[in-house]
């Protein structure tokens, strides 16, 4: 998918949360309804058939957890689960599609599925060979099942070194503790970095990671884990790129020279946003426009990982993540009035869902994940705060009909985005006002429940939680729906075929 990534160490946020949060953008032309709910045990499949790959994989043996994801509402593509919290507070996002180069895909080719030639019982018959896993299939496969970020990553390597995949993603994982984020190389292999704690990560559908350490993969594995063949199969196919003195050691290189790419379609749809970001996050530290940049919107070594320059809160992710140049002669929205900038916005019209998951180390137990929701174009809409520990989702947020509906978050969202794009100065100080005042109203929520449910035991706090989220969603349907009655009535009042005049 065409998605944009950040990833918060514990100690680059304002509150030593771990902080993971990514667009989940579907392909140009298309939108892709989704909901939020939660996946109990009972409802876990015990066998798993992908509908993209065929591929199948047997999970009887093992104990699932109630985890949180955000699903495909449409039948047809498979489930798509995006993102969640499962019930040990522990966290994923899958997936930020990323770059390749024909050198690792030729070394290990991606595992497609291959169809059937002819019928079965006829002569020269073939039969299907199925073919990884991908983004359809790998938070249901992973989720439920792992106790920390850590085993996160090797569950899913693990599957990848078995099943293969059939495209090149990123997947992050977060505890309270740590934050690692694993990128897929070819069809078999893959690497993950442990994020530094005191560092933000920019990911914008490219392969990121710019410097690894193999001799911590393969010993102590303190912030680095990847395939237990890598330095092998990187040496036979002559994948490092790396240029060293004479005798210097080959045990660190840069995988983004090495896996990645840098064509000019990344200049123009990929690097741009990881330039957005950072000139946002650090807008002292570097250069950042006119002819003596440190970096440009198409510069191949802007940095994967960097120490902000205030701590990271979820305001400064939502911001980001909505980011359309502003500030910069690419605006789509800018003063020259023009409708299409060089670069590929961040805060896209095609995003179908935003989860920012926020582990908190200093809430009640239980309490501590927090998925910040939302759906549709960012620059117009806003999120809310919902807690995981739950055995439902309100109907607002998990009951999205495949036909248009403004009973639900991700259908009224869409409208206020398409309503309010032809006519964004008039309409920019409503979606202000509403990201405003949804966004306190969150965070006033979670204070509350939180002293709250210090005082009840363990078997209330389901239920608590449950009723917290539902005035969460009570308050942000009000508000939305408010958004959407002032935006249509701007955009009515700004209609070519208005007249001054009344009757009479």
């Amino acid at each position: 998918m065409p998605c944009t990534t950040i990833l918060v160490g514990k100690n680059a946020s304002y509150d030593g949360s771990t902080i993971i949060a990514r667009n989940d953008d579907s392909p140009s032309g298309e939108f892709t309804p989704k909901r939020m709910t939660v996946v109990l045990p009972q409802d876990q499949p015990k066998q798993y058939r992908s509908v993209i790959s065929h591929v199948q994989i047997d999970l009887s043996d093992l104990e699932p957890m109630r985890y949180t994801c955000v699903p495909n509402v449409l039948e047809g593509e498979g489930i798509w689960a995006a993102a969640g919290i499962n019930a040990c507070e522990v966290a994923m996002t899958a997936t930020e599609t990323i770059t390749s180069n024909p050198r690792v895909l030729g070394a290990d080719p991606l595992v497609d599925l291959q169809p059937a030639v002819g019928k079965e019982g006829q002569e020269g018959y073939v039969p299907e060979t199925c073919g990884g896993i991908g983004e359809e299939d790998i938070v249901t496969l992973v989720l439920p099942y792992i106790r920390s970020a850590r085993e996160g990553v090797l569950r899913l390597g693990s599957l990848l070194e078995r099943y293969g995949t059939y495209e090149m993603n990123g997947i992050a994982f977060a505890d309270l503790d740590e934050v690692w984020w694993l990128e897929t190389v070819g069809g078999h292999h893959w690497i993950a970095r442990r994020v530094p704690d005191d560092c933000y990560v920019t990911m914008p559908n490219q392969l990121g990671i710019d410097l690894f350490d193999l001799v911590d993969a393969e010993g102590e594995q303190r912030a680095h884990l990847c395939s237990p063949d890598l330095r092998a199969w990187m040496t036979q196919h002559h994948l490092d790129r790396t240029v060293r003195a004479e005798g210097e050691s080959a045990d660190t290189f840069d995988p983004r020279a090495a896996f990645g790419s840098a064509s000019d379609s990344d200049h123009v749809y990929n690097t741009p946003r990881a330039w957005a970001i950072q000139r946002r996050l650090n807008p002292h530290g570097n250069v950042w426009d006119g002819p003596a940049a440190d970096y440009t919107p198409e510069s191949d070594d802007i940095p994967w990982a960097r120490k902000p320059e205030r701590l990271v809160t979820i305001e400064d992710v939502k911001d980001v993540l909505s980011l359309h140049y502003q500030g910069t002669p690419y605006d789509c929205y800018g003063a020259s009035g023009a409708t299409r900038s060089p670069y590929r916005p961040i805060g896209v019209n095609r995003t179908d869902d935003l989860s920012i998951i926020q582990l908190r180390p200093y809430a009640p137990k239980g309490a501590r994940g927090v998925q910040w929701i939302t759906f549709g174009s960012n620059v117009f809409n806003t999120v809310a705060p919902f807690y995981t520990t739950v055995r439902s989702m309100p109907a607002y947020l998990a009951g999205t009909t495949a036909a248009v509906d403004t009973g639900n978050f991700y259908w009224a969202s869409r409208l206020v985005a398409a309503l309010a794009d032809p006519h964004f100065n008039a309409c920019a100080p409503h979606v202000e006002r509403y990201q405003l005042k949804v966004a306190a109203m969150g965070h006033a929520l979670l204070a509350a429940t939180d002293e709250k449910v210090t005082q009840v035991s363990e078997y209330q706090l389901c239920e608590a939680l449950e009723a917290a989220n539902n005035r969460m969603a009570d308050d942000l349907r009000a508000q939305t729906d408010q958004l959407l009655s002032n935006v249509l009535f701007t955009s009515s009042m700004g209609m070519r075929n208005s007249f001054a005049r009344s009757d009479g």
